[in-house]
């Protein structure tokens, strides 16, 4: 056999297990697309707060500022009616 051959096998022989070590050990390249897939999540949760936080932020800022705004919610949420309203209740016949 010759000396090429023998460092070659040998090479093979110390490289493959450092191989799979690199792909499937701690902080493999298997840790690193799990991770990849899990900061896409919290990313993605991360835009739905944001839009939720700004959706909340306007309608506080009309319900501060915006008197018509804020009878569709009594209206609307409390069941409040205006003045010189008449609620009209009808049985079921």
């Amino acid at each position: 056999m010759s000396r090429k051959k023998i460092i070659i096998g040998v090479s093979v022989l110390f490289l493959f297990p450092l191989l799979v070590m690199i792909i499937s050990g701690g902080n493999g390249f298997l840790d690193l697309k799990r991770l990849k897939k899990e900061r896409a999540e919290i990313v993605e949760q991360s835009r739905d707060i944001e839009s939720k936080n700004l959706k909340l932020y306007r309608k506080v800022e009309r319900l501060k500022n915006d008197p018509v705004f804020i009878e569709n919610v009594a209206r609307q949420e409390l069941g409040m009616i205006g003045k010189d309203e008449i609620i009209l209740k009808f049985k079921d016949g």
